[in-house]
């Protein structure tokens, strides 16, 4: 439904929907007291999904990835695959910590183990390159969103 943009009656009583204020004051686009830059209810909450939900996508591609690097990749031994559930089942651990502070710096180095892990197959290289521009970018909102 794309249709113009209707004036609910009583839109100025909505909750959802923040009073405007004089200008100067918090409403002209700077934060006043207490307010966050992003707007968003609970940026701590966004931002620890963000980190949450690139490990467990992450760990579901490297699962997935075992099979076609097996088939069309060549050889691809019984360690290597060990290494590959290893770091699948550190990405799910680390989603599941993602409230403390260490498990970001916990991420980035598990970006870099990924990458190491190239020297196994170079599928695994490229897979590393690709996650840790994805955990740079979280990275870097979440520094935008919690200053």
């Amino acid at each position: 439904m794309t249709g113009p943009v209707e004036e609910r009656p009583g839109a100025e009583d909505h909750p959802a929907m923040p009073a405007t204020s004089s200008p100067g004051g918090p409403g002209d686009g700077e934060p006043g007291p207490g307010e966050r830059r992003s707007g968003l209810r609970n940026p701590d909450k966004a931002v620890r999904g963000l980190g949450a939900g690139t490990l467990a996508l992450e760990a579901l591609v490297l699962l997935l990835a075992i099979q076609p690097i097996r088939v069309v990749g060549g050889h691809l031994g019984g360690t290597a695959v060990g290494v590959i559930v290893a770091l699948a089942v550190a990405c799910v651990v680390l989603a599941g910590q993602m409230k403390r502070s260490w498990a970001w710096h916990a991420g980035t180095v598990l970006q870099g183990l990924l990458m190491l892990s190239g020297l196994l197959h170079w599928s695994l290289l490229v897979l590393g390159v690709i996650f840790a521009l994805v955990w740079a970018y979280a990275l870097h909102v979440r520094r935008v969103v919690l200053g």
